[in-house]
């Protein structure tokens, strides 16, 4: 199963969203729109967390990663893919919360990413069949650190109006939102209840918060059971 590929790098699986990195471009003057968005973002984040000690004042990790991200992630496109069928009938209400709980746990685990992998460098592959109407779009990259072998990270973007955001993340070949899918799903299967999953994040995300940078491992990932 994919699910089980992933556990095997359980490192890689907290580069959800590894913008904070140092950017290296393979052609500086030739990124197209959605891969400057990634290189910018990355950079502000990267300042900013490099003035902190994110395992001291975690709370201030997450604060910075949020405001660098939320404008550039689709969390409701992330938030439908990710529970399938179960979004569909949701209440508008349980969307809501889920997918503030959701987002909440993607932000925190990336801050906490950020002072593990500090030392990784992001690479640009190029962008195939580029046209300027282009409406989605794969950036495919590399994670590099020295002695190891490369890691690809590839970030599915979506345009609205003239914004890129991202809605997915596959990493070294495992699809997040199918992971996730996958998870969420026999949760709610085992407890026939959206509304038990969404208290059972909100329970973890609160439990984060108050262990700081120490909470959070691999993702994504059975939700412990009471």
């Amino acid at each position: 199963m994919q699910r089980s590929r992933l556990w095997r790098w359980p490192k890689l699986g907290w580069l959800i969203f590894g913008w904070c990195l140092v950017v290296l471009p393979l052609h500086a003057d030739g990124l197209v729109p959605p891969q400057q968005l990634i290189k910018e973002t990355s950079n502000k984040i990267l300042i900013e967390l490099r003035n902190i000690d994110y395992k001291v004042d975690f709370s201030r990790a997450v604060e910075i990663v949020n405001k660098h991200i939320e404008p550039h992630v689709d969390f409701d496109r992330f938030a439908a893919l990710v529970l399938g069928k179960y979004w569909r009938n949701a209440t508008p209400q349980q969307r809501e919360r889920f997918k503030k709980e959701f987002k909440t746990m993607l932000i925190r685990t990336y801050a906490t990413a950020y002072g593990e992998y500090a030392e990784w460098e992001i690479r640009f592959k190029p962008v195939h069949n580029w046209k300027p109407d282009t409406k989605k779009v794969v950036v495919r990259t590399e994670f590099v650190q020295p002695g190891k072998e490369p890691a690809s990270v590839d970030f599915r973007m979506i345009r609205h109006g003239d914004e890129w955001k991202v809605y997915d993340v596959i990493i070294e070949g495992v699809d997040l939102v199918k992971n996730y899918r996958t998870t969420f799903g026999e949760e709610i299967a085992k407890t026939g209840s959206l509304d038990s999953l969404i208290d059972r994040l909100a329970e973890l995300n609160r439990k984060a918060f108050e262990d700081g940078a120490k909470a959070s491992s691999v993702l994504p990932q059975p939700i412990p059971r009471a």
